[in-house]
């Protein structure tokens, strides 16, 4: 079979996944309704403390499962396409299970397998997603709260933000194509898909909050959304597979860094879910992390917010968590360090081939040959800070440099 014919058998595989897994909507499904929040804190609030009660649907994806088993062995495991496929269906038939499992224990092993744990090592070896995450916990407890400007300090209502978000949206777009919306279901202050941002009506948020949404859920979610459904010969591209999440977060999270949109109070929120998922796995239930993020200085709505993103499908009693935050930091450091090794070895264009659709690292590697003779189009839209090449070798350049310092050698600094 030559290769042209290789690429549309495939492309007709990649199409029956699409429609295959349409119902297998991990987030949505395992997220719990408004209802509940309102209905815990009334009664926290009047002393009648009790662990929320979440009803789940009941679901069955034999039918999904039959089809994808189908496309598995009809895909060539040996061609970077068919092993794609492959890889994708592993990671959308344990999110099947997961979501036929909600409620229940073995949701939170399916969770772990998708997403893994707390005490997992770093990339390269290093401390543990945990570990990192107490550390900058520690470092925002150590930041006097006076380092903000008084205009980082005002909240801004959803109304507002929406407005100007919406702006900076379709400046970038130059028209109409994302749009933002206020939802008052909505548990989380915001999410994101290809052409709709969605907002938590009633929330404040910040200036950086602005910055963040921009660059984090607009310019990386919905972007590579948007890019993947361009792609004739891989439209899953435009699927958040759960395997894909550890980049997605992660190279959102490395944008709000580039783009100096990361303040240290996103990165304690971040590491305080991350602390969170490991005292829930050790035990703590709904009411003990819920207590945790009002420790941290949360409001109730906050706490019960990210109290709810740790116990999402899982039992609220302890020893269970769904453990998807635990890929922030972990996907942070793949991506900085798989940019950094592009530079290194003159291949920034893999940088700029993520935002090609949603990919792993390892898929945009194995995608090269696909890229060079356009089976997989080339991103439409991409973000300034990667459009600018320069600048982007720039900064890179100097982390490289700057991690030769030995900082235990250096004299006292500021005193």
């Amino acid at each position: 079979m030559d290769a042209s014919a290789d690429i549309a058998r495939h492309a007709a595989l990649d199409a029956r996944l699409v429609r295959a897994v349409r119902g297998i909507r991990l987030l949505s499904l395992a997220s719990w309704p408004a209802t509940v929040q309102v209905e815990f804190l009334a009664r926290w609030r009047s002393g009648r403390t009790a662990l929320p009660q979440v009803e789940y649907p009941k679901l069955d994806f034999t039918e999904a499962r039959r089809e994808m088993a189908a496309i598995v062995s009809e895909a060539d495991p040996a061609h970077p396409l068919g092993a794609y496929l492959c890889d994708s269906v592993a990671s959308w038939n344990r999110a099947a299970r997961l979501l036929e499992s909600l409620g229940t224990a073995q949701a939170c092993a399916e969770s772990v397998a998708l997403f893994g744990r707390p005490d997992e090592p770093l990339p390269g070896d290093g401390p543990t997603t945990r570990e990192a995450a107490r550390h900058f916990i520690q470092i925002a407890g150590e930041l006097d709260r006076e380092l903000l400007a008084p205009e980082e300090q005002v909240p801004v209502s959803a109304t507002a933000l929406a407005l100007q978000l919406q702006a900076d949206l379709d400046d970038f777009f130059d028209g109409r194509v994302i749009a933002v919306e206020l939802d008052p279901q909505l548990i989380a202050k915001a999410a994101a898909g290809a052409t709709r941002i969605r907002l938590r009506a009633g929330a404040a948020f910040s200036d950086y909050d602005r910055r963040q949404l921009f660059h984090h859920e607009a310019l990386v979610h919905s972007l590579t959304a948007l890019n993947g459904r361009i792609q004739a010969n891989l439209p899953s591209l435009a699927l958040a597979s759960p395997r894909v999440t550890a980049t997605q977060e992660g190279l959102a999270t490395f944008a709000e860094q580039i783009t100096g949109s990361i303040d240290i109070e996103r990165m304690k929120r971040i590491s305080l879910r991350i602390e969170a998922v490991a005292m829930a796995l050790e035990g703590a239930d709904f009411l003990q992390v819920f207590r945790y993020f009002l420790d941290a200085g949360q409001d109730e709505a906050e706490s019960f917010s990210s109290a709810q993103r740790v116990f999402r499908g899982v039992p609220v009693g302890g020893g269970s968590a769904f453990t998807k935050d635990t890929v922030y930091l972990r996907g942070l450091i793949g991506v900085h360090t798989f940019f950094r090794r592009a530079l290194q070895r003159d291949r920034l264009r893999l940088c700029r081939r993520l935002f090609a659709g949603k990919m792993t690292l390892e898929d945009v590697v194995r995608f090269e040959p696909l890229f060079a003779d356009g089976s997989l189009a080339e991103p439409r839209w991409l973000p300034p800070w990667v459009e600018r090449a320069s600048g982007l070798a720039g900064m890179l350049a100097f982390s490289l440099f700057a991690n030769r310092i030995r900082m235990d050698r250096l004299g006292d600094g500021p005193g």
